[in-house]
C-alpha cells in the first residue's frame, strides 16, 4: 500500500492510482493545490502494484531501456512558419506528432480544460494538435492515461507518449517493460507549478480586466519568442501581455515560489533521460549557430534512444535542422539537464500558500516575490540617460527643444508629466491637443515628430490624446506629415521602432499594438473602431484591439480594421483592406485580403 509521509517523495505523476486494480485510490489536493495518492484501506487488497509502479523508487530501473549514455543533439525548427509561431519553441512536437497521426497512430499530451486545470489527453485526431501544442506552465493531471496508452499498446496501435519527464519516466515503470510501438517524448522541465496558484492568477487577471478569459497562450510570440510573453484575452475583447519578469506568475515561477516540493530534488532532469526524445527552448542559440535563430523560436532535440534517431530520421524533411555537440546544445539549458535548476527559496511557503486564499494574486506577489531592487536602479540610470539626452538636445538644437518643451507642456498639467514625453521630437506645423490626464510614456527610443522631407512643406500633423489615453514609444521611429493619430478616451496605442510614410491615419479606441521594425507605406489607415455605429447584429463589436507584429511592412493605401493581428513578419500589399488576422511571414493582398504566398522573409 503506497503511502505518502513525504510530500517531497511524490511528483504525482498518478500511475498508482491507474494501477489499482480495485480503485481504492484517489486524488485529493492539499492547501498548495497538489494531489497526492490517498489510498482507502477498505478497499485495498494489498496487491503491491501502486509501490511498483512508482517512479520515484525504480528510477534506476526506468533508465536501462536502451538509452544512450549521451544524447544525439539536434537544434532547428519547422519549415512551417505558421505551426512554428504557434509552438512553445521551435515547433519540433508538432512535427513528431503528425508523423503519428500520417501513420493512423495516437498522440497524447496536455490540454487546458474549461476551467484552464491542465490533463493529460490522448486521440488519433489530427484536429486536436492545436490543443497539445505549446506549453502549458502548469502541473497536468494523467489520470487515466497509463492505462488508455497500455490499452492502445496491446492492441498494436502505434502510440507517440508526450509529457513532463516524471510522468513519461511513470509511463515506462507502469508498462514495465518495452513496447516497439511506443515513442516517448519528454521536455527540458525546470519545475512543475501549483494548480491552485495558476488558477489565483488567472482569477487576478479577471478582475484587473473585468471579464472571463477565452484565450491563454503562455508563451506568445507575437513580441518575439524571447520576450516570453503571456498571452490573456478576454469576452470584453481586451488583451493582456505579460512580458518576462513583468508578468507575476512567471516571475513567481522562475523564483521558485510555488513549485511541487518534489522538484526541489528532481531525479528525472539528469542524464541519461528517460524518453526516446527529448525536447526544449535552444536558448543561446545565437551564440552558437545564429542561422537558426530569427526570435520565432528554436528547440533542442535530444535523441536519447536508436528509436528517438529512426523517428527524428523520419521528420527531418519538415526540419530546418542541424547536429550539434552535446556541450553547445545544452549550454543554455545546462542545469535542467543535469539537474539543480529549481532551488527551494528561503521563505514561509505556509504562510504563502495561507495569504494565497486571502489576497490576490497580484498583491501576493508584491509581497513575496516583488520586482526586484536591481530593476528599480536601472530604471534610475535610465531617467538620468534620458536627462542627459535632453540637456545634449537643448545644447544643439534649442529651438526644437523648446518647441517640444512648449507643445508638451501648455497642453498638459505641469506636473511632472514633460518627463513623461522625454522620446518625443517634435517638428514644425504639428498640431498637438493631449488631456491633463493622458499620457506619453516612451520605453525606448525616440520618435521625430512631424518629420519633413521638404523643408518648405507646410503640410500638419497631428496628435490628439484625450481622457486617460496613454501614447507609448518603444523604439526609434519617425511620423510624417499628414498622418492624424487619435487615441479616444482610456486607449492605448504603442509605436515600436521603424518607420511611417506620409498620411498615417490612426483612430484608436481600445488598443492599438504596433510592434519593432514596422514599416508603413503611404497613406494607410489603421483603426480598432467602427467610429461608435451600431449595426444591428449577433455578437457584433464596435471595437477590438489590433495587434501587428514584428518586422510588418504594410504598403501603401492599405486598411487594417479592428479586431486584426499580423503575424511577424508579413507583408500586406498595397490597396488591402485587413479584416482578419494575417499568419506571420506571408503575403496577403485584396478587399479582404487574402493568403498570395506563404514563408515569406523580406529586409528593410
Amino acid at each position: 500500500m503506497i503511502e505518502i509521509k513525504d510530500k517531497s517523495l511524490c511528483c504525482g505523476c498518478n500511475a498508482c492510482g491507474d494501477s489499482c486494480p480495485v480503485g481504492a485510490i484517489s486524488f485529493p489536493v492539499d492547501n498548495e493545490g497538489f494531489w497526492y495518492p490517498h489510498v482507502d484501506s477498505a478497499k485495498c487488497v494489498n496487491c503491491g502494484r501502486c509501490d511498483a509502479v512508482c517512479p520515484m523508487t525504480h528510477l534506476s530501473e526506468i533508465k536501462s531501456y536502451g538509452q544512450f549514455a549521451e544524447p544525439k543533439a539536434f537544434g532547428g525548427y519547422h519549415k512551417n512558419i505558421v505551426i512554428r509561431f504557434d509552438s512553445t519553441s521551435g515547433g519540433l512536437f508538432s512535427a513528431l506528432a503528425n508523423e503519428m497521426y500520417r501513420r493512423k497512430g495516437y498522440v497524447s499530451g496536455a490540454v487546458f480544460n474549461a476551467d484552464w486545470s491542465v490533463s493529460n489527453f490522448i486521440s488519433n485526431d489530427k484536429r486536436d494538435l492545436a490543443r497539445l501544442r505549446g506549453s502549458k506552465y502548469v502541473e497536468s493531471s494523467a489520470i487515466g492515461l497509463y492505462r488508455r496508452i497500455k490499452e492502445l499498446l496491446d492492441s498494436g496501435e502505434e502510440v507517440l507518449a508526450c509529457g513532463a519527464p516524471c510522468q513519461m519516466a511513470a509511463l515506462r515503470s507502469f508498462l514495465g517493460k518495452a513496447y516497439d510501438n511506443l515513442l516517448i517524448v519528454d521536455f527540458l522541465c525546470r519545475a512543475t507549478n501549483s494548480p491552485k496558484a495558476y488558477r489565483k492568477y488567472l482569477e487576478s487577471l479577471e478582475a484587473q480586466f473585468g471579464a472571463k478569459i477565452t484565450y491563454v497562450k503562455a508563451k506568445n510570440k507575437e513580441h518575439g519568442w524571447r520576450s516570453l510573453a503571456r498571452k490573456v484575452c478576454f469576452e470584453n475583447g481586451k488583451t493582456y501581455y505579460g512580458e518576462g519578469h513583468d508578468d507575476h506568475y512567471r516571475r513567481g515561477y522562475h523564483l521558485n515560489m510555488f513549485e511541487r516540493p518534489s522538484c526541489y530534488s528532481c531525479e528525472f532532469k539528469g542524464l541519461p533521460r528517460c524518453a526516446d526524445i527529448t525536447l526544449g527552448d535552444f536558448w543561446g542559440v545565437e551564440n552558437i549557430d545564429p542561422s537558426i535563430d530569427k526570435n520565432l523560436g528554436t528547440s533542442i532535440l535530444l535523441c536519447n534512444t536508436d528509436k528517438g534517431v529512426a523517428f527524428l530520421d523520419k521528420i527531418k524533411p519538415k526540419l530546418v535542422c542541424k547536429e550539434f555537440s552535446l556541450s553547445d546544445a545544452i549550454r543554455g539549458n545546462f542545469q535542467v539537464v543535469m539537474g539543480g535548476a529549481c532551488i527551494e527559496p528561503k521563505i514561509d511557503r505556509s504562510a504563502l500558500f495561507a495569504d494565497m486564499d486571502k489576497m490576490p494574486f497580484d498583491a501576493l506577489a508584491k509581497k513575496y516575490f516583488p520586482r526586484t531592487t536591481g530593476v528599480q536602479r536601472q530604471c534610475w540610470k535610465s531617467r538620468m540617460k534620458v536627462w542627459a539626452r535632453l540637456a545634449l538636445r537643448f545644447l544643439r538644437e534649442p529651438l526644437v527643444f523648446f518647441r517640444s518643451l512648449l507643445y508638451n507642456e501648455l497642453c498638459r498639467q505641469s506636473n511632472g508629466s514633460f518627463l513623461r514625453n522625454r522620446g518625443m521630437k517634435v517638428y514644425g506645423h504639428c498640431a498637438i491637443d493631449i488631456a491633463p490626464s493622458a499620457k506619453i510614456i516612451c520605453t525606448k527610443g525616440l520618435l521625430q515628430f512631424g518629420l519633413k522631407n521638404n523643408r518648405k512643406s507646410k503640410r500638419e500633423t497631428q496628435l490628439l490624446l484625450r481622457k486617460n489615453a496613454t501614447f507609448e514609444i518603444a523604439g526609434n521611429n519617425y511620423i510624417k506629415p499628414d498622418t492624424d493619430i487619435q487615441v479616444h478616451e482610456g486607449g492605448y496605442l504603442r509605436i515600436g521602432s521603424g518607420g511611417t510614410n506620409l498620411g498615417l491615419k490612426i483612430v484608436c479606441q481600445d488598443k492599438i499594438y504596433i510592434g519593432d521594425n514596422v514599416r508603413i507605406g503611404r497613406d494607410v489607415w489603421i483603426r480598432d473602431n467602427n467610429g461608435g455605429h451600431t449595426v444591428i447584429q449577433v455578437g457584433y463589436k464596435n471595437s477590438a484591439p489590433v495587434t501587428i507584429g514584428d518586422n510588418v511592412w504594410i504598403c501603401s493605401c492599405a486598411s487594417i480594421m479592428k479586431g486584426v493581428t499580423i503575424g511577424e513578419g508579413s507583408i500586406v500589399s498595397a490597396h488591402s483592406v485587413v479584416t482578419g488576422n494575417v499568419p506571420p511571414h506571408c503575403i496577403v493582398s485584396g478587399n479582404p485580403a487574402q493568403v498570395v504566398a506563404e514563408n515569406v522573409y523580406w529586409r528593410p
